[in-house]
């Protein structure tokens, strides 16, 4: 069949009509493409945070001077720490071991006198190590603090020996180091990735289901027409699911959007090129609604989650896993989507990402042609 051809172009509208009165029909699909990516954007926002900010913090105070208390009322107003203050260690060790304290710091005795004369007496951090990630930023950002609080002292004293260097840090696209800069255009990726292979994980399975399948393969429509044809609606509904996200990341969470809606609009429709298809390939080759279902998420939403640099580094990641990295679609999906919104359009990040993408969208589209080809034998 060819395209040029008017009633082969006819008989394809057609399909593409039928598809659109299944979606409305079908209130799921509003669910899916309206109700899930404002919940999902509302948790990733929200709840998903790497700032580590008001860490509950137990501190003893054995020296009990000046020093000591000077020290604790600077970590009082330090808006990493919520404090709690303990007459002895073994006062505030049980909060420890039942979770309502993340840390306890020790201040010992001879504390202000070891500040003018060697050894000095250094503050003991006691830290919940079942919790690397806030053990690990516990301490880095007490150590910072006594440091400040350190020099802010010998300033006052007239004290130093001499002109310090320091580094003066600039965080060129992100001033503040706000994670929900990092994780919300990042979160509409993991959207984008989950909707998109459950959108049309459901579609040739549930021909199958209701035994119109055959129908629809008797028809005078090329399987390639067939394919695009019943792609098409949920090509627009996973755009319009993507807009949605966008909307809520600018308005919603503040989030600058410093490139163009021409490039977002390539990168989607890239990213919804393979994950479509690989939602159409899941359900033309199982042809079980629900199985189909449970593969798109697997093969989708977890892959999207933890193998794309959304939350973890793929650098820091085993040589075996970075490699794996490689057939995750959303790998090449997040980093432009984080330029488009922080840093503008970058053209050279952006057109090798959609090229690989295209080829992923190629790939499955080539492999759901053949397995439905397979099934009409």
């Amino acid at each position: 069949m060819s395209w040029r051809d008017p009633s082969a172009v006819r008989r394809a509208a057609a399909i593409r009509t039928k598809e659109w009165a299944q979606v409305w029909r079908d209130p799921s699909t509003f669910g899916l493409v309206v109700l899930m990516p404002l919940i999902l954007m509302v948790l990733f926002g929200n709840a998903v945070s790497l700032d580590v900010r008001g860490t509950r913090l137990g501190i003893v105070d054995q020296d009990h001077t000046a020093a000591s208390r000077a020290l604790v009322d600077s970590l009082r107003h330090n808006r990493y720490f919520a404090l709690r203050e303990g007459p002895s260690l073994a006062g505030l060790e049980p909060g420890l071991t039942n979770g309502t304290l993340r840390g306890i710091a020790v201040i010992p005795d001879g504390f202000e006198q070891g500040m003018v004369r060697q050894p000095p007496r250094d503050v003991q951090l006691i830290t919940d190590g079942s919790q690397v990630n806030t053990a690990t930023f516990l301490t880095g950002h007490l150590r910072g603090a006594l440091r400040d609080w350190v020099e802010a002292r010998a300033r006052e004293a007239g004290q130093g020996g001499g002109p310090v260097l320091s580094i003066v840090p600039r965080y060129s696209y992100n001033p503040g180091l706000e994670s929900r800069y990092m994780l919300v255009p990042g979160a509409i990726g993991i959207v984008m990735a989950m909707i998109g292979s459950l959108l049309t994980a459901l579609i040739m399975a549930r021909e199958y289901e209701r035994g119109t399948m055959e129908g629809l393969l008797s028809t005078p429509v090329s399987i390639p027409a067939l394919v695009l044809s019943k792609l098409a609606p949920y090509y627009v509904l996973g755009l319009a699911s993507t807009g949605i996200c966008v909307l809520v990341a600018v308005y919603g969470y503040g989030l600058p959007f410093r490139g163009s809606i021409f490039a977002l609009f390539l990168i989607a429709s890239a990213f919804l090129a393979a994950v479509l298809g690989q939602g159409l390939l899941i359900s033309a080759a199982t042809k079980n609604q629900f199985v189909s279902t449970q593969f798109a998420l697997l093969s989708g939403f977890l892959p999207s989650l933890l193998l794309s640099g959304f939350l973890f580094e793929i650098d820091s990641m085993p040589r075996a896993i970075q490699w794996l990295t490689y057939i995750v679609p959303a790998r090449y999906l997040i980093p432009p989507l984080q330029s488009v919104f922080l840093v503008g359009d970058v053209w050279s990040l952006f057109v090798p990402n959609i090229l690989i993408l295209c080829g992923f969208g190629a790939f499955f589209f080539l492999r759901v042609t053949r397995a439905i080809k397979r099934r009409i034998a």
